[in-house]
């Protein structure tokens, strides 16, 4: 496990390193009517003489400033995912309510869009190996591509590559909450923003008003309980689309058998049969056909668009996905943050497969989804200690944190916001959606309307409130997904790492 150094005992805390007139602020260019800014912070929390850099900041004040309550901040997805483009977009998110009680903010998590990007060789990034291993050699050649990449990525980050945690994102948000003059905060962070969220309400209880945690990460898993809980989820998720389209004559697959339709899919994937959509000389594999079914489950709009995508895949047709930009020399790559912040080991080919074995048993459907074997691939090899190592939630704040997680999640698992839940205590209260899909927010009254009366009055659901599900084209009357679904800019079909 990593040091922890705590920020109360740092040479210079967030509080000191900021002051109110630290932003010049500008009219945003995607919309004048956000302001924009950078904000200086140290590279390093435990070392602030070490130098700085700047983070991409925005704020979308509040539209009847008489009634405005504060700060609002938006906890962007990912990781990666843009807390500026968030507040530039609010307006599509969130409701009017919320619009004209708060200023809603948002800034870049370190080493992400605007705040000095985590950049890598494209023409490297394109050459990462299959994550489904059969051999140590396979293990082995994993290692040393990953040594290359983080090597690649250091040289070309800079020494900010080292410090892109999401503990040290905390300390940013802290430096960007004096820096506004805020006494408190209200937050709304979704899927991995919930992380950024977590971090500060433990670190900074006081300065908590009201925290949502929409679609949670839990901080607390190993490799094994991180691996088996993602396959779980996926396998629910494909469990609740086989019922979809068993009800529903929208399922292509409508009247078959849904599971002897997808297994013969993948036996295909498996023999070398199937090509990638727009790409006929490129194959095809079960992990990737696995991985575009977990991004289509993000959202269940996604199941009739993930019907016809099996239906043409099964005939040859499948349209062309959209095509990876390779003219660049260098690509960002913001999953260096989740390698800072989980240590999640695996130490050799044996115990790998052992996993791939016991995941096969707990998801036969999706024995290789990638939410489940991506991350850990990807980090193998990570020198230690980090510097966000996974621990146990010591969260006290005068307001409860608000969970949220959908019952049929594919990423962020509802058992993930049960032990969040758990180890927050008093100081958390869980509201359930019994619906489908990533992030709650939107999806229906019941959920929207309790995240609002939380933040705005601080009024909490009862405990065990549960929200029943919505169909699919009843919800989003505002809300937004914090990541790129199938379908819409941003999205592409899945590469060798989903």
């Amino acid at each position: 496990m990593g040091l922890i150094v705590p920020l109360a005992l740092l040479p210079a805390t967030a509080a000191t390193a900021a002051t109110r007139d630290a932003i010049a602020w500008t009219p945003c260019p995607e919309d004048p009517a956000v302001e924009c800014g950078t904000l200086a912070v140290p590279i390093d929390w435990s070392r602030p003489s070490s130098g700085t850099f700047t983070v991409g900041v925005a704020r979308r004040k509040a539209t009847d400033p008489a009634a405005r309550i504060g700060a609002l901040v938006l906890g962007a997805g990912g990781p990666g995912g843009s807390g500026v483009d968030l507040a530039i977009t609010s307006p599509r998110m969130l409701s009017p309510e919320l619009l004209r009680r708060f200023d809603v903010i948002g800034l870049d998590a370190r080493g992400t869009n605007r705040s000095h990007p985590v950049v890598c060789s494209t023409a490297l990034l394109g050459q990462a190996p299959n994550p489904i291993f059969t051999s140590q050699a396979d293990f082995d050649a994993a290692l040393a591509y990953n040594e290359r990449l983080r090597d690649d990525c250091r040289a070309r980050t800079g020494p900010l590559f080292d410090h892109v945690d999401s503990l040290s994102t905390a300390a940013d948000l802290d430096a960007f909450r004096a820096a506004l003059g805020e006494e408190r905060l209200s937050f709304w962070g979704g899927s991995y923003g919930t992380l950024l969220g977590q971090l500060y309400a433990e670190r900074y209880p006081h300065r908590v008003r009201a925290f949502v945690l929409d679609s949670t990460m839990d901080h607390s898993l190993g490799t094994r309980a991180f691996m088996d809980t993602e396959a779980w989820g996926a396998q629910d998720a494909f469990n609740e689309f086989v019922a979809w389209c068993e009800r529903d004559s929208g399922c292509l697959q409508h009247g078959h058998d849904v599971r002897a339709f997808w297994r013969d899919l993948l036996a295909r994937a498996d023999r070398g049969e199937l090509s990638i959509p727009g790409q006929p000389g490129a194959r095809l594999t079960a992990f990737t056909l696995i991985s575009a079914a977990v991004g289509h489950f993000y959202d269940p709009a996604n199941w009739q668009p993930f019907s016809q995508l099996l239906a043409d895949l099964s005939a040859g047709e499948a349209p062309a996905s959209p095509a990876a930009d390779t003219a660049q020399e260098v690509a960002p790559n913001p999953f260096q943050i989740f390698c800072l912040d989980y240590r999640l080991p695996v130490r050799n080919y044996r115990e790998y497969a052992g996993h791939l074995r016991r995941l096969a048993r707990i998801a036969p459907d999706m024995r290789y989804s990638s939410l489940s074997i991506s991350p850990i691939v990807s980090c193998l090899g990570q020198p230690g200690p980090i510097p966000n190592p996974q621990h146990r939630l010591k969260v006290r704040t005068d307001t409860p944190v608000l969970v949220a997680n959908s019952l049929h999640d594919p990423a962020t698992v509802h058992p993930w916001a049960l032990g969040t839940s758990r180890q927050l205590g008093r100081s958390g209260r869980l509201l359930t959606y019994e619906g489908w899909g990533h992030i709650t927010y939107g999806r229906g009254t019941c959920v929207t309307e309790a995240i609002d009366a939380y933040l705005i009055s601080l009024t909490l659901p009862a405990p065990g409130t549960r929200c029943p599900a919505v169909p699919p084209a009843e919800t989003r009357t505002f809300g937004a997904p914090v990541e790129p679904l199938p379908g819409t800019p941003g999205w592409s079909f899945p590469g060798p790492l989903g």
